[in-house]
């Protein structure tokens, strides 16, 4: 124990060894003393800066300026057991009590400690009843942070809840989401990695395996060690204490397991303790969160050469228990001028803070002022020095604010260090960045990645995936019975893209849109229609104009030999008003080539209809004439006159109107129009004309095919008219050719993809067209040009006779 005596007295408890050796327990002898060995160097530090602070406040005029404070400071040597005996003695004192009951002031007015939160969990539930406050430099579980539990304990340092989700951020900020996680199976292992946990998931990391193990468990630590071994994670989050890693460190370097990620916490990532020759093999590279590092002015000094001063001077008679306790502790004197650990020292200050707020807080109780000092005849209890420590707010030397939320803890604020080796070799904790909880959400992490080295000494980030990213154009789709980050990527379907990386599926495109190849992006789909430029529209066009380069010809033929007898024998005037409307039926298959527009699709059927009721009006009004013909010649007959020329004009016209009048009702009423047809392909817009009624459209073909009907049935009639009036064989032959085209055209047209519903159409237009051409001026152009001795009227004469 190290201690001295003042008018206030502030306990300390530190694991100064971390091994103990416990006595035989018997009850029938005064227990032996435990013997303790293995010296903690980090905690014995501790225990120096309690003092170093102390004895600065003694000296300190302007704080407690008539009011010395005293120590008591235990060694619970790693050992809950311990740890509660230190606990006793700080509350009780040292006297042995003779009577039935003991009543009165504890020894000490707070204690300082302790290092891990599992032994500050049972120092603060054993002080709780007496109201003592606690303050811990270094006990980071979140489970202290209930007030209920612990309403008398504070903590110069930040809950592991910060720490914990700070965790996650910075495994998350690297791409890593495929981790390994070990802790301490302990109340600051086992809470804090439940917080991480949590966060982690939040943040879209899986973690492939959580173990635990205590230090007093070798046989689960080597089953922690085989799965790190077998696991495919590179990364380890350790939510370990010091002792529980130094362990771990141990069996992965006698079992060669490097190259893995380690991210640590504050208990460990800048030991000292855990340097040795094999670590860095291990534990090179190591990420973590570390208390910032404590820049006291004096402190370096006192820590190396004036506590040993002050400790073991034999002279001085008041410290006759600090000379025996140099004499007991040959293992602490070795540390006599020892440096090498000062420069990394980080809860020091939180030490040094600790005591500064329990002196500030006795300097508010005892109305401490820099003329009268302090009033010493104030009685200091517990409770007032717990309320009084929840309202200090302080700055200490070195430009720290001390002051404790409601939790009882400071603000968190955390240095990022990574293990790396200095220009001398030796292992050095490097600073590559911060993080501080105080600030705004955006400016709380700050890393300077390039600064880091990864294990291995390499410069190139490590990659812990259970499965590497999906490039957009795909989308992530769970493996059965893994964690949501172990996926397939499958590619996006049809119609359907991904525009980021790892996305957890597939967007459809818009209506007018469709995936591109690499399904990352929705593109324009192509517009098809039946154009000029492209090979059908121009053997369309070459084939129409054709046919109408032949009706100018035969209306050529016909206008020169318009006197010879054949000419006149068939109706010259209706042959050529017919030749006439077959060049606008050839013409009229233009309209349906080019990008569909609102004229364009209302113009396209109804020439169409028109035109062709004009075509089969003619061949009409020809087979009627023929009949008409046929009975004229009968005796006492006069039927021709009812079916002259002005007749047949008229029927020829009242057949077209009536075509024009359905056509205007069908434009008025519900007229085709353009249409984007984006149904028949996925990924195309077929640009068409839709019929708008289609009422109207199969009312204009039905009458065509009523009119065509009729042609044939009278012509079929007069098939077996006298040779000279046999153009109604041709006109038989030619409507069966057009009724079988437009028959066959409904259910072609019906079924037909897209831009060919069109060309069906101007199929039929051609065919029948063509037909109508070919059956019935081709047999006269042949006599015209190739026989033109039978052009005459004695030859067509002749054969009446011959009949």
């Amino acid at each position: 124990m190290l201690s001295k005596e003042g008018d206030v007295m502030i306990g300390g408890a530190f694991s100064i060894h971390s091994k103990i050796t416990s006595p035989s327990l018997v009850f029938t002898e005064k227990p032996k003393r435990l013997r303790c060995s293995s010296v903690n160097l980090r905690e014995f530090r501790f225990a120096q800066t309690m003092i170093f602070a102390i004895e600065e406040i003694n000296k300190n005029s302007s704080l407690l300026r008539n009011v010395s404070i005293g120590y008591r400071i235990y060694d619970n040597c790693g050992s809950t057991l311990s740890s509660m005996r230190a606990v006793m003695a700080l509350i009780n004192g040292d006297e042995w009590m003779l009577g039935k009951s003991c009543s009165g002031q504890s020894a000490v007015h707070a204690i300082i400690g302790e290092s891990e939160s599992s032994s500050t969990i049972v120092l603060s539930q054993t002080t709780g009843p007496f109201k003592i406050p606690v303050i811990s430099h270094s006990a980071t579980c979140e489970c202290l942070s209930s007030r209920t539990e612990y309403p008398s304990f504070f903590r110069t340092i930040a809950s592991d809840f910060y720490q914990s989700r700070a965790l996650a951020q910075l495994v998350k900020h690297f791409g890593w989401t495929w981790v390994g996680a070990v802790n301490s199976d302990s109340d600051y292992g086992n809470n804090g990695m439940a917080i991480f946990l949590a966060a982690a998931q939040e943040e879209g990391v899986c973690v492939e395996y959580r173990e635990r193990f205590h230090r007093a468990e070798p046989e689960k630590l080597l089953k922690v060690v085989d799965v790190i071994r077998k696991s495919t994670a590179r990364v380890i989050v350790g939510f370990l204490a010091h002792v529980e890693m130094n362990n771990l460190l141990e069996q992965l370097s006698l079992h060669n397991i490097t190259g893995r990620q380690f991210i640590g916490v504050e208990a460990w990532i800048t030991a000292n303790s855990l340097v040795t020759p094999t670590s860095f093999a291990v534990l090179g590279g190591s990420l973590g969160f570390a208390v910032q590092k404590a820049n006291i002015s004096g402190m370096e000094d006192f820590l190396v050469k004036g506590f040993w001063e002050f400790q073991c001077k034999e002279a001085n008679q008041d410290s006759m228990i600090n000379t025996t306790f140099c004499k007991e502790n040959q293992d602490l004197m070795e540390l006599i001028d020892y440096d090498d650990d000062v420069a990394e020292l980080r809860y020091s200050s939180n030490i040094y803070k600790a005591v500064y707020a329990v002196a500030y807080s006795l300097h508010n109780i005892l109305k401490c002022s820099n003329i009268q000092g302090c009033d010493k005849k104030v009685h200091v209890t517990h409770r007032q020095v717990v309320e009084s420590l929840k309202q200090v707010n302080f700055t200490i030397k070195n430009g720290d604010r001390v002051w404790f939320d409601s939790t009882g803890a400071t603000a968190a604020r955390y240095e990022v260090v990574n293990w790396q080796h200095g220009p001398d070799g030796s292992v050095q904790f490097i600073p590559v960045g911060y993080y501080d909880a105080s600030l705004p959400p955006g400016q709380r992490f700050v890393l300077k990645t390039e600064a880091i080295v990864w294990p291995g000494g390499s410069k190139e980030l490590p990659v812990s995936v259970c499965s590497v990213s999906c490039h957009p154009g795909t989308h992530k789709v769970l493996q059965k019975g893994k964690p949501v980050c172990c996926y397939d990527c499958m590619p996006c379907a049809e119609g359907e893209i991904s525009n980021t990386t790892d996305s957890n599926d597939c967007k459809k495109c818009p209506g007018e849109y469709w995936s591109n190849q690499n399904r990352d992006a929705c593109i324009l789909k192509n517009v098809e229609f039946l154009s000029f430029t492209e090979f059908m529209g121009k053997i369309i066009v070459f084939f129409t104009f054709f046919g109408v380069l032949l009706n100018l010809i035969v209306a050529a033929l016909f206008l020169i030999k318009k006197d010879t007898p054949l000419i006149k024998a068939n109706n010259s005037e209706l042959s050529f008003l017919l030749l006439i409307s077959l060049t606008l039926c050839f013409l009229c298959s233009l309209t349906f080539i080019g990008q569909p527009s609102e004229w364009s699709c209302m113009l396209r059927h109804t020439a169409f209809g028109i035109t062709f009721v004009l075509c089969i009006s003619c061949i009409l009004g020809k087979t009627i004439v023929v009949l008409m013909a046929f009975k004229a010649t009968l005796p006492g007959s006069n039927v021709m006159k009812w079916f002259g020329p002005v007749q047949q004009r008229l029927s020829v016209l009242a057949f077209t109107l009536i075509q024009v009048l359905i056509c205007i009702l069908w434009l008025t009423i519900n007229p085709p129009f353009p249409y984007k047809n984006m149904n028949h392909y996925k990924d195309k817009i077929i640009l068409e004309c839709a019929l708008g009624s289609p009422v109207g459209f199969w009312a204009v073909l039905g009458y065509i095919g009523l009119l065509a009907m009729l042609c044939f049935v009278l012509a079929f009639l007069a098939r077996k008219l006298p040779d000279n009036f046999n153009e109604a064989k041709f006109i038989t032959f030619s409507m069966l050719i057009f009724c079988a085209v437009w028959l066959t055209f409904i259910p072609a047209y019906v079924s037909s993809p897209g831009k060919f519903t069109v060309a069906v159409e101007i199929f039929a237009i051609l065919a029948s067209s063509y037909g109508l051409l070919f059956c019935i001026f081709a047999p006269k152009c042949y006599i015209i040009v190739i026989k033109p001795e039978l052009n005459t009227k004695k030859h067509l004469m002749g054969k009446i006779q011959s009949k």
